[in-house]
């Protein structure tokens, strides 16, 4: 029997040894999965913030996309707009025997309007300073007055945005 209790007494500090060996173990084996849990997180969170950037990035570019998409038909569409501009202009001078009728003047004004619905403005230019970002100078001119300097003179054609990006420049006459 005192042999069973030496064994037993051996063996018991072997046991605690080795509890303590594989605890510690355990402890360093629970922070290398809590790193990796945090390195996880962490990839994990980049990822959404990233996928997040994309979805408002990816967003914005269609609602641009949707504010310009109309942008080519517009730019075919506005000699249209000048012809009936010259027309309009032509029927309503003074000495002119052409009359611009009701109906012509009605599609005029409802295709004027759709354009403006979609987002088409016209530039204004007249009495105004130049601008070479938003106007084409084609010629200068000499001035009435000296307040007239720098300013648009004449319109020869109207500049128009679409949804405040210009499409077509203004090409003006300025005075010097």
């Amino acid at each position: 029997m005192a042999e069973e209790q030496i064994k037993q007494e051996a063996e018991k500090p072997t046991k605690k040894r080795s509890s303590r060996g594989s605890k510690k173990k355990y402890e360093e084996k629970i922070q290398e999965l809590e790193i990796q849990l945090a390195e996880q997180k962490d990839k994990h969170l980049r990822l959404f913030a990233e996928f997040e950037n994309f979805k408002k990035r990816n967003l914005k570019e269609r609602m641009e996309l949707r504010k310009t998409a109309a942008e080519e038909t517009i730019l075919s569409i506005i000699p249209v707009l000048d012809d009936f501009d010259r027309a309009k202009k032509s029927a309503d001078s003074e000495d002119s025997s052409e009359q611009f009728s009701d109906g012509v003047l009605l599609v005029y004004n409802k295709l004027y309007s759709s354009l403006q619905a979609i987002g088409l403005k016209e530039m204004e230019t007249e009495g105004v300073a130049f601008d070479p970002e938003l106007h084409s100078a084609l010629t200068e001119i000499p001035a009435a007055s000296d307040d007239q300097k720098g300013k648009i003179i004449d319109t020869i054609e109207k500049g128009y945005t679409l949804n405040d990006k210009i499409i077509r420049h203004a090409k003006v006459v300025v005075g010097k």
